[in-house]
């Protein structure tokens, strides 16, 4: 009886001790295979470098102040206003704006959404003789609002097409298209906790389309380890299924959803709806056509996006060599599937991915452009 229980001891001690080595090979291949990846993106980082010049100007860079989730906006349009003008001078909507355009005379004041600042200031900035400019970062879901904000100002800049029209039509005669961009120094390559990988996650809040394309796609991808987070998605109708892998209730910061980019192999991406009635204020019914914030930002963190599609978004990504569309939740299982087995493949796609953006659409890239019009000589 001793021998048998001494073996049995023994039989589990080499037991013990295999799966100890086999852990460790997985975490080793793991870790090496990631450490390679993410040192090919942090090389590719360095070597893209856009050339860019500090103007000689004092800005006045108004914040939305609307708080979080706006805050972190606010605060990366700022710090990269720092490097592209000689002084840049920010204040929050309760500040006393027009005491200090008074008093300093700026070149430009640059206002971010507006929606907190009343008209009467752009109006007697321009009095002043300083050079106004707004720039919507909501468009078109907010235009019952800013359609009587927008001609109080000498420029307008909106992150969505078809509202450059809608804006002129109310008498603004220099309309631009700017869309947001990505803040490098929230969202890049870095290495996640080993506890948050998985192959496929989506970040953002359960609007209605939303939830009917996860209604039809959670039981293709169930053999799939996938990650949900975000406001409302108890809305699921089998939501006591999938609750285990989502985050209900969680409005992640910048650099917490970096770090869930990172930690999944394919990220997708929805845009929200232009005529869904219960968030919306957009009565003109303008369509969205332009790519969301989220899809510079998944590309900045060097993973793979699969978006829906929307007009625009041949502008500044191709499609099948720099990004993935999907047109159907049954489209988009199948190329989830697809892209988990051709690791060499879906690398390739990322890797482009983040070279074009790092190249075109980044903060500093978007606030050159918005600068370089903003100051030009008036015609």
């Amino acid at each position: 009886m001793l021998r048998k229980k001494g073996r049995s001891a023994l039989r589990r001690a080499v037991l013990r001790k295999r799966k100890t080595r086999s852990v460790e090979k997985k975490g080793f291949t793991l870790g090496w295979q990631h450490g390679y990846w993410y040192g090919r993106c942090e090389s590719m980082m360095r070597s893209t470098v856009v050339p860019t010049y500090r103007r000689d100007m004092h800005l006045l860079f108004v914040t939305s102040g609307k708080g979080f989730p706006y805050s972190p906006l606010d605060e990366g349009i700022g710090q990269t206003l720092q490097g592209l003008v000689a002084r840049v001078s920010v204040l929050a909507p309760v500040d006393d704006i027009l005491g200090f355009a008074e008093r300093e005379r700026p070149h430009l004041a640059l206002i971010l959404e507006g929606m907190n600042l009343p008209v009467a200031y752009a109006d007697r900035m321009r009095e002043l003789g300083i050079r106004t400019a707004i720039w919507f970062t909501d468009d078109p879901y907010y235009t019952d609002v800013t359609s009587a904000i927008a001609p109080h100002y000498d420029f307008v800049f909106t992150l969505e097409r078809n509202c450059v029209s809608f804006y002129q039509q109310l008498g603004c005669s220099r309309v631009h298209y700017l869309p947001l961009g990505v803040n490098m120094n929230a969202y890049r390559p870095r290495n996640p906790r080993y506890a948050l990988r998985g192959d496929i996650c989506f970040i953002g809040t359960a609007y209605w389309n939303r939830i009917r394309l996860f209604e039809e796609l959670l039981p293709q991808i169930a053999h799939r380890k996938f990650h949900l987070s975000g406001l409302w998605w108890d809305r699921l109708s089998k939501y006591d299924r999938w609750k285990e892998r989502i985050d209900l209730g969680k409005w992640l910061g910048p650099e917490e959803t970096a770090e869930q980019y990172n930690a999944h192999k394919i990220v997708i991406n929805v845009h929200r709806a232009h005529d869904d009635d219960t968030f919306n204020r957009n009565l003109a019914n303008i369509p969205a056509v332009s790519p969301n914030p989220r899809t510079f930002e998944i590309q900045a963190c060097g993973t793979l996006l699969m978006t829906d599609h929307r007009d625009d978004l041949a502008l500044f990504y191709t499609p099948g060599v720099e990004i993935v569309t999907y047109d159907s939740a049954a489209d988009m299982a199948a190329k989830l599937d697809y892209y988990l087995k051709h690791e060499e493949e879906r690398q390739q796609i990322a890797m482009r991915g983040l070279y074009r953006t790092l190249r075109d659409h980044t903060y500093v890239s978007r606030l050159s452009q918005l600068l370089d019009i903003a100051t030009a000589p008036l015609v």
